[in-house]
């Protein structure tokens, strides 16, 4: 399929989900720009070969009934790759019923089903149902997870761990999962950055559980290319790289707080950053070692 067609397929597929779901409580589109960039593309309002840059994003809200609660609010955030649907949607599900891992499993199935039966073509409806269908087992296996038993004083405590995972993609554009990146980091307490465009380059750092939480709801989204390409784990009350005591999470932070990051952004879509200024900034933080890992040079 051609770009054109992949654009015709989106804009059809938005205009049935319009009629599906007609008010603002059933479907928001929330970047009505990428809309009408997409339309002017299909009916060939602009001059351009390439697909627009920005990529439509909807949320479908539900209120399904089910046995644990009267009424159950469940949204579905949705993102067009620019191929869809020859390539499956960014599909993300909100329910408060759900704990995280019941969430995390969720995605994990209905990407796998869509996988499964939806290869190139539109399936939000598809998805809509799945979840209309499924949602019930998750919430019961959500409920009925046993509770966590309860430790004895003389049981030894887990030791934790200070985890820092550098995270690399092939690009990161999409506004939906920058805001994602962002949301994710702050909800978990994480430190660290992101800096978008080509390459992509996520570091977040705190507890090893926060951090493979993040870790688990990032990868399962739609990418050309991810991956952990190092990752630092320190157990606390161990010895640090400078065999000092490792005493709190805090101490061994090289970030404060999480912040998206931009070096002089550049090139015909802006999506290229200055490799020297990253390096200054990881040289700021003492991490600059990295820099050699994700290019494959020693930075200055």
């Amino acid at each position: 399929m051609s770009y054109l067609e992949w654009a015709e397929s989106q804009l059809a597929e938005i205009e049935l989900l319009t009629s599906m779901f007609p008010t603002l409580d059933e479907l928001e589109l929330t970047d009505q720009v990428a809309l009408a960039e997409l339309r002017d593309y299909v009916e060939g309002s602009t001059s351009t070969d390439s697909p627009p840059p920005s990529r439509p994003h909807f949320l479908i809200k539900l209120k399904l009934d089910t046995a644990s609660m009267e009424r159950t609010d469940v949204i579905l955030s949705c993102t067009y790759p620019s191929k869809y649907p020859s390539v499956l949607p960014e599909i993300t599900v909100r329910c408060a019923g759900l704990s995280r891992a019941q969430q995390t499993q969720l995605h994990t199935d209905l990407n796998a089903y869509l996988m499964e039966n939806c290869q190139k073509e539109v399936c939000v409806l598809t998805a809509v149902d799945w979840v209309k269908d499924n949602l019930q087992l998750f919430i019961n296996k959500s409920l009925s997870a046993p509770p966590a038993p309860k430790k004895e004083s003389s049981s030894p405590r887990l030791q934790e761990v200070f985890s820092r995972l550098w995270i690399y993609s092939h690009h990161i554009y999409n506004k939906t999962k920058r805001k994602n990146i962002l949301e994710w980091s702050k909800e978990l307490g994480l430190s660290g950055f992101s800096m978008p465009g080509k390459p992509g380059i996520v570091c977040v750092e705190g507890p090893h559980s926060a951090c493979e939480e993040f870790w688990s709801r990032v990868k399962v989204l739609t990418w050309k290319k991810i991956m952990i390409r190092h990752r630092e784990d320190i157990p606390l009350d161990g010895q640090d790289e400078d065999s000092r005591t490792v005493g709190s999470i805090d101490s061994l932070r090289k970030f404060t707080g999480f912040e998206e990051a931009m070096f002089d952004p550049h090139g015909n879509r802006g999506n290229h950053m200055d490799l020297g200024q990253l390096y200054q900034f990881l040289n700021e933080k003492g991490c600059c070692d990295v820099f050699q890992l994700y290019f494959g040079i020693e930075g200055r």
